[in-house]
């Protein structure tokens, strides 16, 4: 299930991106690409946005661009073009070829962390995707840290919740600055007899019985009769509760096969 749930997590990303490429503003360091039509010595090849938003225009000089589309950006340098009369009614093409001035990080349990460049109007999916997906230690709850009135806030998103359940309303757009963050999933310990003792991921209204057959079953030597859930209360202390079969399993769990007696 979590295969196919990050599986179209990166189909939806692909078929989103290219969608609102049109609405990116430029910014400090993005790189771009100039040519004008029938002009080929006035294309310009890697020009980077400067410090004060503007960039290298042969003819014209430096031209403001730092907040405008790629589309304004060539109707703004096609007017400086004709104005100064250099070119009548220039055909002006300008293609960004590196985003770097609008950047967020995604960070935590997915298969390749660090900072990603929004390119566009980008989702939740979308930077999920291009971090590789959850990894498999990953929680289904993702963590979003992003600004509100000038205050930092957390906001908690229920990735099953999104896909399984058809809440598309959970998948935030995503702004500069923002945060990613995946925690590592909750689980729960099982250990006695039982076939492969140890930690396992705890997974939604999990109970007694899954916990052991994810522990591959008791062994001849085991028996249910008696089992055991130790469990930190409120208090932190550790209590030791009677577990039957249905009773359901909390996170840091620790469950315990006892040796029947006969």
């Amino acid at each position: 299930m979590r295969k196919i749930l990050y599986l179209l997590i990166i189909m939806l990303a692909a078929f989103t991106l290219p969608a609102h490429a049109g609405s990116y503003l430029l910014g400090t360091g993005d790189v771009v690409r100039i040519s004008v039509y029938d002009h080929p010595d006035l294309q310009v090849d890697a020009v980077q946005v400067d410090e004060d938003g503007k960039i290298a225009v042969p003819l014209i000089g430096a031209i403001p661009v730092a907040g405008l589309t790629a589309s304004a950006a060539q109707k703004r340098i096609a007017q400086a073009l004709e104005s100064g009369g250099f070119i009548i009614k220039p055909n002006v093409n300008l293609i960004v070829q590196q985003y770097r001035s609008k950047q967020i990080s995604v960070l935590g349990q997915v298969n390749k962390p660090g900072k990603y460049a929004l390119e566009s109007t980008s989702t939740l999916t979308d930077l999920l995707a291009l971090a590789g997906g959850i990894g498999s230690l990953g929680s289904d709850t993702v963590i979003l840290i992003h600004k509100q009135n000038n205050q930092l806030k957390e906001t908690k998103i229920d990735t099953l919740a999104l896909f399984k359940g058809g809440q598309l309303n959970l998948d935030y757009t995503i702004n500069e600055g923002d945060i990613i963050y995946v925690p590592r999933a909750e689980v729960f310990y099982i250990y006695g007899e039982v076939q492969h003792p140890g930690a396992y991921r705890l997974e939604k209204n999990m109970n007694v019985m899954q916990a052991i057959a994810l522990g591959g079953g008791i062994t001849l030597r085991g028996t249910e009769r008696g089992a055991q859930i130790r469990r930190q209360d409120k208090d932190d202390k550790t209590v030791t509760l009677p577990a039957s079969p249905t009773d359901p399993i909390h996170p840091d769990d620790v469950i315990y096969i006892k040796e029947s007696l006969f």
